[in-house]
């Protein structure tokens, strides 16, 4: 028998064999791949024996894809011929009995033809060969051909990292540019959109460089679950294809025994959002030991050799900044502190760092449990978290990695990874909550509570993937959740409301007669609130942003701004005026009559909390600290008393400021009460004798607070994340008979309430009574004030005093 008729019994026999495995043999998935390889090696091997007869000094290789020891159905052969060189001649007409046979069979080919010498250079002049190479693997040949080669590739990988990984960070990039995310597309491609196949093999290929390693909790079964797909892909179309088109999911998950083509997706979704937070988490490790690299000699000449820490800057308690990322403080104890994670994400997000993979790890182990419903803190800092603009998705991912969203919200299971089949949606369901809180939280200087906006944004689609229409079923979800994170009963009836509605205004604009009174009493009844309102249209604006470009437009925006209008004047009544106060407790008026006897400051610290929860019996919640204050009214008590508290790094969570009648009996001139609950941003609270003593300096003018708290900024500068909202100050038109009643929403910030305070005084206004409340990361205050004779300003002078302070709050 003849060379060739031993090549054409050889590919009879492998075509057969192949036919088998792929129909009948062994069964789909990782170990039909590797069976499929180990019979390609097993006839390459012959057919290289036949073909080199006693030539010596050359080696068939397998690189690429066919190097890791795995074939799909369709996928390419990708072949070395590695030769020492000399004859050429004889050398090509060994490549064509290899490479003939292989066409003949319709199989795809990828080859190549070189020396050693030829391979390193093709490698260091073409990334894509030098990939390749990496994962060489010997089929025939001289073995110590392929040895030498594969060692000398992995040294010449190894050594010049530092200047191949950015070209390979930058090639991942462009693709992921071309192709798009895999975990959002409805025809994804498994090879090359973001988080597919390539970028499993690049993350190999910098885990063989030594220089960083990829989080490896879960790779390994993202990629194998991705070759699963492209295997049925490949046998349902008959094709070499890695894009999984519409037509084909439905076919492809009934032979994965997935019940439709959504369960299919998800699975797709789910492997790629680990690959994709594998390459973040990986990049950002280069990125980091790259710098580190190029800092460190002049570092060490600098310090004469000694070894350089990275510097850690507290951020919140518990929580530190340290070499670009946030981690956790070498005191914080997770299984004490059941806020810590919302805690740290939230100072992650509001200083626009990326939250330590390691950190996030250790809080998924350790962390205990928060418990139903939440403490006051937990809450403030979901809404922190939700409001602080772009960073919040890449800190969410980064929880939702771990489970540890699941775990705070369960009802989240249901939407994580959820397709939408309509072409006006970008994202998946979960995706697309979190960019709606990140468009609302570019809104929430337009709405009174901008923690319903967020929490509402974060739960208006809860309901899909449940029965009936996703609107309503949603609403009862969100009052469960509403529950579990402690709103009261009113604020859940406005969430349940958003929920319920979202979609009304955008409807019923787009879709009914706005001039029939009809269509907008309906409207109002259905909404109830001019309040509610105020939200639904922030929630209509910030859901349409996120849905898709075709989803939001100046024409629809106009459309549905008609409808509030007339909605609002619907609902429109007498304002409520100034609100009643309590009346003065039995320790208010202790420390009214210290004051007035005393001329100074006379204040009490005690700890607010809340009752003990159902599974932590005898363990109250701690709210803060209430400080109770009482001044002898005179000017400048708002910014002294707002400056001593930030110098002290005191946060006010929310504050109150009335004038007090003294009791019967007592003869004199006013006292101002002054209700504050505050928190330490870190460490412990200060003692209550120095906060005083502060207080009388700043109030008789020898305490400097603006220097020091520019000292004190210019010292600890404040690592800000994307830029929050601006500032907005307004006039409430008809809020009070007796005074001009100033709204101010802006960023809360250290020293805000003191600039503020400082800005009214120097207008010579008289501040009656302030309301302040911090929800999240956000400021919603308002300040009830008289000219100096005691008289509400008029309108013009109102609105030039929101003009100056607005200004001086965007400086």
């Amino acid at each position: 028998m003849t060379g060739a008729d031993v090549r054409g019994e050889a590919e009879k026999g492998y075509a057969a064999a192949r036919l088998w495995l792929l129909t009948e043999g062994t069964p789909s998935g990782r170990p039909r791949r590797t069976a499929l390889a180990g019979l390609t090696d097993g006839w390459l091997a012959e057919l290289f024996t036949a073909a080199a007869g006693g030539l010596r000094g050359v080696a068939l290789v397998a690189v690429g894809g066919y190097g890791c020891g795995e074939l799909s159905p369709r996928s390419d052969l990708d072949l070395l011929l590695l030769h020492h060189g000399g004859d050429f001649e004889e050398i090509a007409a060994l490549a064509d009995r290899l490479w003939y046979p292989v066409w003949d069979l319709g199989l795809a080919l990828d080859h190549a033809v070189r020396t050693p010498a030829e391979a390193r250079r093709a490698a260091r002049e073409d990334l894509k060969v030098q990939l390749g190479l990496l994962d060489a693997r010997h089929l025939a040949g001289d073995l110590g051909l392929t040895t030498a080669l594969r060692t000398t590739v992995l040294a010449d990988w190894r050594n010049q990292a530092p200047e191949r990984l950015p070209e390979l960070r930058e090639l991942c990039a462009e693709r992921a540019e071309r192709q798009g995310e895999l975990r959002y597309l409805l025809e994804p491609d498994l090879k090359e959109a973001r988080g597919g196949l390539r970028d499993a093999t690049a993350l190999r290929a910098v885990a063989a460089s030594w220089l960083a390693d990829a989080p490896r909790e879960g790779l390994a079964d993202a990629r194998r679950r991705l070759l699963d797909v492209r295997d049925v892909l490949h046998l349902t179309t008959g094709r070499a294809t890695d894009r999984l088109a519409l037509q084909d999911q439905d076919q492809v998950a009934a032979e994965l025994g997935l019940p439709d083509a959504d369960a299919l997706l998800r699975q797709v979704y789910e492997a790629a959002r680990v690959l994709s937070y594998a390459g973040d988490v990986t990049w950002r490790e280069v990125g980091r030991v790259l710098r580190s690299r190029a800092v460190r000699p002049r570092l060490r000449a600098l310090l004469g050799g000694g070894k350089q820490v990275a510097e850690r800057t507290p951020l919140a308690e518990g929580v530190v900044e340290q070499d670009g990322e946030v981690g956790l403080a070498r005191t914080a104890r997770p299984e004490h502190d059941p806020v810590l994670p919302l805690r740290a994400a939230a100072a992650a997000a509001q200083a626009g760092l990326p939250l330590s993979p390691h950190a996030v790890r250790h809080l998924a182990t350790t962390a205990r449990p928060l418990p139903t419903p939440w403490p006051a803190e937990a809450r403030e800092q979901l809404v922190t978290l939700l409001g602080s603009g772009r960073p919040t998705v890449e800190v969410w991912e980064a929880l939702e990695a771990e489970g540890l969203i699941t775990r705070l919200l369960p009802d989240w299971e249901r939407v994580r990874c959820r397709p939408q089949r309509n072409a006006v949606h970008r994202w998946t369901v979960d995706r697309h909550l979190i960019e709606t809180a990140v468009r609302a939280s570019a809104l929430t200087r337009r709405v009174g509570r901008p923690d319903l906006l967020l929490v509402a944004a974060l739960l208006h689609d809860i309901g899909k993937g449940r029965p009936g229409d996703h609107c309503a079923a949603g609403e009862p979800v969100a009052v469960e959740v509403a529950g579990r994170i402690g709103l009261d009963p009113a604020d859940t009836r406005v969430l349940a409301t958003l929920v319920r509605h979202h979609l009304l205004l955008v409807r019923t604009a787009t879709r009914r007669d706005l001039d029939d009174p009809a269509t907008v009493r309906a409207v109002a009844e259905a909404v109830g609130t001019q309040s509610t309102l105020e939200l639904l249209h922030a929630l209509t604006e910030a859901d349409a942003q996120a849905t898709g470009p075709a989803a939001w437009s100046s024409w629809r925006g106009s459309l549905v701004t008609d409808l509030v209008g007339r909605v609002h004047a619907v609902l429109a009544g007498d304002m409520s005026d100034e609100p009643e106060p309590a009346a003065p407790t039995a320790e208010q008026e202790r420390l009214a009559i210290e004051a007035f006897r005393t001329g100074g400051p006379a204040l009490a610290l005690r700890a607010r909390t809340e009752p003990p929860v159902e599974e932590h019996p005898g363990e109250p919640e701690p709210l803060g600290v209430e400080l109770l204050i009482a001044v002898p009214d005179q000017p400048g008590v708002l910014p002294s008393v707002a400056g001593v508290l930030a110098t002290h790094r005191l946060t006010v969570r929310t504050a109150e400021l009335r004038p007090l009648d003294l009791p019967d009996g007592v003869e004199g001139g006013s006292v101002l009460l002054l209700d504050w609950r505050v928190a330490a941003e870190y460490g412990a609270l200060p003692q209550a004798a120095r906060l005083r003593a502060d207080l009388v300096r700043a109030l008789d003018g020898s305490l400097d607070i603006a220097g020091r708290l520019a000292e004190r900024d210019a010292a600890y500068p404040r690592r800000h994340g994307v830029a929050a909202p601006p500032p907005r100050v307004t006039v409430a038109p008809a809020a009070s008979r007796h005074a001009t009643v100033i709204e101010v929403r802006a960023q809360d910030a250290p020293g805000l309430l003191f600039r503020i305070g400082r800005a009214l005084e120097d207008a010579k206004l008289r501040v009656r009574s302030a309301h302040v409340s911090t929800l999240g990361a956000n400021a919603v205050d308002a300040f009830y004030v008289t000219g100096p004779a005691g008289d509400p300003l008029p309108g013009q002078e109102a609105a030039s005093v929101a003009r100056r302070l607005e200004e001086a709050l965007r400086t």
